[in-house]
């Protein structure tokens, strides 16, 4: 119990997080959302007297009963709570405070990250705000290897191009685009940047030294055979995963070692196991 209200506490920031960034940056400035609460600002301009907070939930109700079957009960309970502070949030700042307009370049920029941190802190703990999250959420059954931040860019460009034809404004859905964009880059670092790994493959006559040299930096290496398509000749490639911040040090032992030395770099977006994170099943 007392872990599960930590986490619903956690939602709670999340959530108000998401709703301030709305009534700061977007509504105040005409910036077009994605989501839900994209559409939600359609039928407030359509219907003034429909707020863009009861528009939302009213919105999310098919959205929530489709997914129902497919994400379950918890993840759907947790997310309906999201989505009903995060919508009663919008409404309430907005009754209680009207923000300035101001640059919309800016407002898309900050206005994307503020969104994107909320989103992160939401979903970093099983849930969603409704909406498209819901959607983005049902994508990543199908398309487990895929970033929660890259999947909800496919629903929410949609709606984006949809505001832009209500609107009949195209700069809405251009600033909104970059807002998106920032969002999802901001929503990635969030969830998976505590994690941020490299691995490196290490090809060098001087395999072994090179070894000893990781070795002695206290990371592990793992020596893999290969053979050279062009010479024929039978190789030893060491990979190497570690921490995004040794890179550094990595690059210098390998070039210390052996200045040829074939070096390739690459991200890794989770890295399991001794030395680093642990596996938590993908909600």
């Amino acid at each position: 119990m007392k872990k599960q209200l930590r986490s619903y506490g956690i939602i709670t920031v999340g959530s108000v997080i998401f709703a301030l960034s709305f009534d700061w940056f977007f509504a105040a400035n005409a910036v077009g959302m994605g989501g839900i609460t994209g559409l939600a600002q359609v039928l407030n301009v359509l219907f003034p007297a429909l707020s863009v907070g009861i528009g939302t939930i009213l919105l999310n109700v098919p959205l929530f009963l489709a997914g129902w079957k497919f994400i379950g009960f918890h993840l759907l309970a947790s997310s309906l709570f999201s989505m009903t502070v995060s919508s009663l949030a919008m409404d309430g700042i907005a009754l209680l405070y009207t923000f300035s307009p101001m640059d919309p370049m800016l407002a898309s920029i900050c206005g994307g990250a503020m969104m994107g941190a909320g989103l992160g802190i939401v979903f970093s703990q099983g849930a969603t705000t409704g909406g498209t999250d819901i959607v983005a959420r049902l994508l990543k059954l199908k398309f487990p290897w895929l970033p929660m931040g890259k999947l909800i860019l496919i629903p929410d460009g949609v709606v984006l191009a949809l505001t832009a034809i209500a609107f009949q404004r195209l700069e809405t859905a251009l600033y909104g685009a970059v807002a998106l964009y920032v969002s999802s880059k901001v929503m990635d670092t969030v969830l998976y940047g505590r994690n941020a790994s490299k691995v490196a493959y290490i090809i060098s006559n001087h395999w072994q030294k090179i070894s000893d040299a990781i070795l002695a930096y206290d990371r592990g290496v793992t020596i893999l055979n290969a053979t050279g398509a062009y010479s024929g000749s039978e190789k030893h490639v060491l990979m190497v995963a570690f921490r995004q911040r040794e890179i550094v040090e990595i690059k210098e032992i390998v070039h210390e070692a052996d200045p040829a030395a074939f070096l390739i770099v690459c991200d890794a977006h989770d890295v399991l196991g001794e030395g680093f994170g642990e596996y938590q099943k993908e909600l």
